[in-house]
C-alpha cells in the first residue's frame, strides 16, 4: 500500500481484533516487507498505542487489551485548546456528580493518555502551570444535555420536571428544537405542547427528563435563530440602545464585557454597538473607562440623560471653590486631564442624531424563564 496512513490504519484495525500476529502474517496482509511492518508498529506506538512484542521463535505483535480507543488526532494548537476548554468548564466547581463541570474535571485529568506521545509533555507542562478562577454559574446535568440533543436529532417529544424562577414546580411536555449557551447558562428552546407555544427553559432547572418515543413534525423557529429568540426574551422590558464608539471593536468589547452587546466594525477606529439596558447608567459605567468619544444614536432619553450627567461632571471639574490662604474664596482650576475627560464626556453625550425612539423587542416575557 502506497498510502502510509491507510496502511497504518489497516494495521491498527488488524491488531484491534485482539489476537497475536507474527511479523510475516502482518506483512502478508499489508503487502509490505517485515521491515515496513516494524516501522509501522513504531508509528502506532508513537501515536500512543501500546503494541507489545514477543521476540524469538513464535514471536508476534499484540495490542495490549483495554486500549482500543485511538488517540485524538489533534495538532499542537488543538490539543492546547481542548485542555483549556476542559479547564474552563471544570472551573464551575459545582461539586455535584454527573454535571458537565464534574465530567470536565475528570476528562481534564485523562486527556493526556489520548494524545499522541509527542504532545503529552506539552499538555503536562500546561496543566502544571495553569490556574483557573472559580466561575459562579448553575450546573447542568450532562445526561440531560445529551438526552435532549438526541431527542432534537430524532425529532422526539420529551417530558420533564421544571421549576420556574419563582420556585413553582410543574411537569412539562415539549418538542425540543435547540440547545443554547449564553452567559454561562444552558437553555432549551422548545414547543410547549400544553401551552401550544414556544418556550425557553433553563436546563439547570430541568430534572426527570424522559424521552417519549413520539416523533413530532419540524417547526419553523420563532426567530432567525434560537439565540436571537432567547435574547428577545431576556431583553423584554429593557431599552434598545444604539451607539457609535470611536475605538476598535476589541476595545469596545472589553469595556462592555458584562453586557450582552452586538458589536461590529463600522470604519477606521469606529464601532457600532447595539445592546439592551435597563437604564443609561449601565451604559456610562461601561464606557467611562474606555477614553473614547461615542455617539448615542438612540434612544433620545438615554442621550439626554448622558448629556445632563456630562454637564454635572464638567461643572464639578471647574467649580471646586475653596478658601485661599488669605481667607478669600478661590477657584481651583481643574487639571488638563480632568478637563479632557469632562469635555470628552460632554462631546460624547451631547452628540445628536436624527434617530430617536427604540424599545424592547415585542416578545412576551413569560416565554423565557431567565
Amino acid at each position: 500500500m502506497a498510502d502510509v496512513t491507510e496502511r497504518v490504519l489497516t494495521l491498527l484495525a488488524t491488531l484491534q481484533t485482539g489476537g497475536p500476529f507474527s511479523g510475516e502474517e502482518l506483512a502478508s496482509r499489508l503487502g509490505v516487507s517485515p521491515r515496513t511492518v516494524r516501522r509501522d508498529v513504531e508509528r502506532l506506538r508513537g501515536y500512543g498505542y501500546p503494541v507489545a512484542t514477543q521476540p524469538g521463535p513464535g514471536g508476534h505483535y499484540r495490542l495490549v487489551a483495554g486500549r482500543t480507543m485511538p488517540p485524538l488526532v489533534l495538532d499542537d494548537d488543538e490539543a492546547v485548546a481542548a485542555l483549556l476548554g476542559l479547564a474552563a468548564l471544570a472551573s464551575l466547581h459545582s461539586d455535584e456528580d454527573g454535571t458537565l463541570d464534574d465530567a470536565a474535571t475528570r476528562a481534564y485529568g485523562k486527556l493526556d493518555q489520548f494524545l499522541p506521545a509527542r504532545l503529552r509533555p506539552r499538555a503536562a507542562a500546561l496543566r502544571a502551570g495553569l490556574e483557573t478562577g472559580r466561575q459562579h454559574a448553575p450546573s447542568v446535568s450532562a445526561e440531560v444535555l445529551t438526552g435532549l440533543a438526541e431527542a432534537i436529532a430524532g425529532r422526539e417529544a420529551v417530558s420533564f420536571d421544571y421549576t420556574d424562577k419563582r420556585g413553582r414546580p410543574s411537569r412539562r411536555r415539549a418538542e425540543p428544537h435547540r440547545l443554547v449557551h449564553l452567559h454561562l447558562r444552558w437553555y432549551l428552546l422548545g414547543w410547549d405542547r400544553d401551552r401550544d407555544d414556544w418556550r425557553v427553559f433553563r436546563l439547570d432547572r430541568v430534572t426527570g427528563l424522559a424521552r417519549t418515543g413520539v416523533r413530532h413534525p419540524p417547526r419553523e423557529l420563532p426567530a432567525g435563530t434560537a439565540l436571537a429568540y432567547l435574547r428577545q426574551g431576556l431583553n423584554t422590558g429593557r431599552r434598545r440602545v444604539r451607539l457609535v464608539v470611536r475605538a476598535e471593536p476589541h476595545e469596545v468589547a472589553d469595556a462592555l464585557r458584562h453586557q450582552d452587546a452586538l458589536i461590529r466594525r463600522a470604519g477606521d477606529r469606529e464601532t457600532r454597538v447595539t445592546l439592551w439596558l435597563d437604564s443609561w447608567e449601565w451604559l456610562v459605567q461601561g464606557l467611562v473607562l474606555l477614553d473614547a468619544d461615542f455617539t448615542v444614536v438612540e434612544p433620545a432619553e438615554f442621550r439626554d440623560a448622558c448629556a445632563a450627567f456630562a454637564r454635572r461632571l464638567l461643572a464639578s471639574a471647574g467649580g471646586d471653590r475653596r478658601a485661599d490662604p488669605d481667607g478669600q474664596s478661590a477657584t481651583t482650576e481643574p487639571s488638563a486631564a480632568e478637563r479632557r475627560a469632562a469635555s470628552s464626556t460632554v462631546r460624547a453625550a451631547t452628540t445628536s442624531s436624527g434617530s430617536t425612539g427604540g424599545g424592547a423587542p415585542s416578545r412576551r416575557a413569560e416565554a423565557t424563564d431567565r
